[in-house]
C-alpha cells in the first residue's frame, strides 16, 4: 500500500498536483489569518496579500534526500583532490555544479541548454550517447583529469530529456565518458542501484555489478562505492556477496569512484 501511495503521489506531481503541499497549506491557513490580523493592528503601511502557507511546517533546508548527500560529498572530494581540469556531465546546475563553482572553474556538458551565464562555469551542449565535440581536436590522452556524472547515466536513451531512445544508451554513455578521461584520472558516477529494471521513462535502476562491468570494459577501475540509504551515506566493501545483496534491494543511490587505467 505504501508503494502504491508513493506512485500515486509521483504521478500527481508530474501533472503539477502536490497533495502534501495542499494539506500543509490548509493546515497553515488559520495561522496566516491570525498573524495577519495581529500584524495589521501594529502596522499602518501598505500590506499586500501574499500568503505562504506551508513553509512553517518545513525544515530549514532540504537535506533529507540523496541529491543533498551526493552533491556535498563529491564536491568535497574534488576540493580535496584539486584536479587540473574538472568536467561534469549532466549533474544538477543548482546543486553539485554550484558547489564546485564556488571554489574552482568547472566545465559542464548537458543535452539541454543552459542560458544563464554562471561565473566559473563553461557550458557545452552535447549528447554523450553520440559524438564528443571536446575531443575532436585531440588525438589521444583524454580531455580532463577529473570527471563527474551524477544521477544522470540512468536517463540515457529513455527520451525523458529529448534524447534518442536507445536500449544501450547507458553503455554508450559510459564508453564516451571514459574516453574523456585521462589515464590516472578520477571519475565520479552516481546512479540508482537495486533490482535491475527500467522505470520508463523516468530512469533505470542498475544492478551495481552492471555498472562495474561496463566500466571495467572501458578501462575504469573501481576505487570505492558509497550508498545513500535512509538519508545517510554508507561505505560499501567491494565484495561479491555485498554487491549481490545491494542488487536485491528495491532502491538505493550508489556513488561510484573509478580511476582510468
Amino acid at each position: 500500500m505504501k508503494n502504491v501511495l508513493k506512485k500515486i503521489l509521483w504521478l500527481l506531481a508530474q501533472i503539477g498536483i502536490h497533495p502534501l503541499v495542499f494539506i500543509k497549506s490548509v493546515r497553515g491557513l488559520p495561522f496566516f489569518m491570525k498573524d495577519w490580523i495581529h500584524f495589521r493592528k501594529s502596522y499602518s503601511g501598505r500590506m499586500n496579500f501574499t500568503p505562504c502557507l506551508h513553509d512553517r511546517f518545513e525544515e530549514g533546508g532540504v537535506t533529507k534526500n540523496e541529491y543533498f548527500w551526493q552533491d556535498l560529498l563529491v564536491a568535497q572530494w574534488i576540493h580535496s583532490n584539486n584536479p587540473r581540469k574538472h568536467l561534469d556531465v549532466g549533474s544538477r546546475i543548482d546543486g553539485f555544479v554550484a558547489h564546485v563553482a564556488s571554489f574552482r572553474d568547472v566545465e559542464v556538458i548537458d543535452i539541454r541548454p543552459v542560458s544563464t551565464q554562471i561565473p566559473g562555469v563553461s557550458f557545452y551542449k552535447g549528447d554523450l550517447m553520440k559524438g564528443l565535440p571536446l575531443l575532436q581536436n585531440k588525438k589521444e590522452g583524454g580531455y580532463c583529469d577529473s570527471l563527474s556524472c551524477l544521477h544522470t547515466i540512468e536517463h540515457f536513451g529513455l527520451g525523458r530529456y529529448g534524447d534518442d531512445l536507445d536500449v544501450l544508451g547507458y553503455q554508450k554513455g559510459i564508453e564516451n565518458l571514459a574516453t574523456l578521461l585521462e589515464v590516472g584520472g578520477i571519475f565520479y558516477l552516481s546512479t540508482p542501484i537495486g533490482k535491475e529494471r527500467v522505470e520508463f521513462n523516468a530512469n533505470r535502476v542498475f544492478d551495481p555489478r552492471t555498472i562495474i562491468e561496463v566500466a571495467k570494459k572501458n578501462k575504469l577501475s573501481l576505487e570505492s562505492l558509497i550508498t545513500i540509504e535512509n538519508n545517510q551515506p554508507h561505505n560499501v566493501l567491494i565484495d561479491e556477496e555485498i554487491l549481490g545483496a545491494l542488487a536485491e534491494k528495491k532502491y538505493s543511490l550508489g556513488i561510484f569512484t573509478f580511476k582510468r587505467l
